[in-house]
């Protein structure tokens, strides 16, 4: 008989070990980086406004290109594009480290770097989900994706103060080599996939454009990943209201200052905590066939860790209600990487994946304009429109995504 799949037996795969260090490696420096441009901005230029435009910089360019970045993932295949990801960042960084080491850096050029430095991450961001299920049996995927889950949200948590503490005793520029390094070794380590995986795309001679408008049209047609990208981003209209709600709720119970500043930080540690363990946890079960009911559950009991649990029972109710939004949103994460797996076909995952993904996120900025509207007038009913939102995503995984593959 063949030894059940685990978590143990997952990292000894054929690729795995190196997937996995450069995802950690990669999704590290990432969030290092985002903080750290925030806190270079304000101690070289000291505009607030401007440190808005480049946290803005590095990142839409890239959600806006990722019809093309999909596109060239099938037609690279996903290692060789990570790399060239990677590789990318490395050199741009690298290149606005000497900058300010030289002290050159204007606001254009910075703009600029950090733009090219966006254009680039949807090969990354997608293509460690593409190679996921090239690299691990099909009763693995659940367990893979609990696992990729997992770390990303461990390395949420940590990131951030990672970056702190190097801004804050080490400085800027070592700071900046410090994410140079990490984009070096993901890079490193993945260079052994790329013969291993190169089967994996598909190869095309025609306009890259095409490619890229023929992965929409993919997308929109297929009924399962049109329900699940609607599903998900209603999800996370959830998240991005509570991003603006639990800090100014915070800050009505303490004040302003440090004090709420930790606890702040110290509640959503917790919920990325308990999403790691939650996506753990949610990978033993099998999924296949139920991946509908995952979602559905998770964004119910969301909305009820929500409102009334977040919202009635002050400071302590927030915590519990935090920790139990992050450990439910584990299965809700397991559930659609591997529906969406599952239901794609194979030589489509690179566009299906950066366009959906984006998608996707789209409901986290739309959540948090939402909730800065309503908090200032009513933090309770905030709560509850966030709620609202994940009942909504219940209801849309079962409304609009078939019980069966459609392909």
């Amino acid at each position: 008989m063949t030894e059940p799949l685990s978590y143990r037996r997952l990292l000894r795969l054929g690729g795995m070990p190196e997937l996995f260090l450069a995802a950690c490696l990669s999704r590290l420096a990432g969030r290092i980086f985002s903080l750290a441009i925030v806190l270079y901005v304000l101690e070289r230029f000291g505009s607030p406004a401007l440190a808005g435009w480049v946290a803005f910089a590095s990142m839409a360019p890239g959600l806006l290109i990722s019809p093309l970045a999909g596109a060239l993932l099938d037609r690279l295949g996903a290692a060789k594009a990570i790399v060239i990801d990677m590789a990318a960042s490395t050199l741009l960084l690298l290149a606005l480290g000497l900058a300010d080491v030289a002290g050159s850096v204007t606001e254009p050029l910075l703009l600029t770097l950090v733009t090219l430095y966006s254009l680039t991450s949807p090969l990354g961001t997608a293509g460690i989900r593409v190679l996921i299920p090239r690299l691990v049996p099909k009763d693995g995927l659940d367990l893979a994706n609990a696992l990729d889950t997992s770390s990303y949200a461990l390395i949420n948590v940590g990131g951030p103060a990672v970056a702190g503490l190097l801004f804050g005793f080490a400085g800027s520029q070592t700071t900046l080599l410090a994410i140079v390094l990490l984009y070096a070794a993901a890079a490193a380590s993945l260079v052994p996939l790329i013969r291993r995986t190169s089967h994996g795309h598909a190869a095309s001679s025609g306009p890259l454009i095409g490619d890229a408008v023929a992965g929409v049209i993919y997308f929109v047609r297929h009924t399962s990943l049109r329900g699940l990208a609607i599903s998900y981003a209603l999800f996370q209209v959830s998240w991005g209201i509570l991003v603006v709600a639990v800090p100014v709720v915070v800050m009505k119970e303490l004040g302003t200052g440090a004090r709420a500043d930790a606890v702040v930080g110290g509640l959503w540690a917790a919920a990325g905590l308990a999403g790691g363990l939650g996506a753990l946890f949610a990978g033993h079960l099998r999924t296949v066939d139920r991946e509908r009911q995952f979602i559905a559950f998770g964004a119910l009991a969301t909305a009820v860790a929500i409102f009334p649990v977040s919202a009635s029972f002050g400071l302590v109710g927030l915590a519990i209600g935090l920790v139990l939004v992050g450990f439910v949103e584990g299965p809700v994460d397991v559930g659609v990487l591997s529906l969406r797996q599952r239901r794609t076909d194979p030589g489509w995952l690179g566009r299906v994946l950066a366009v959906s993904m984006s998608f996707n996120m789209s409901g986290l900025p739309l959540g948090s304009a939402i909730g800065g509207v309503i908090v200032m007038h009513s933090p309770t009913l905030a709560f509850a429109t966030a709620a609202l939102a994940s009942v909504f995503a219940a209801v849309a995984a079962y409304a609009l995504v078939p019980a069966r593959s459609e392909r």
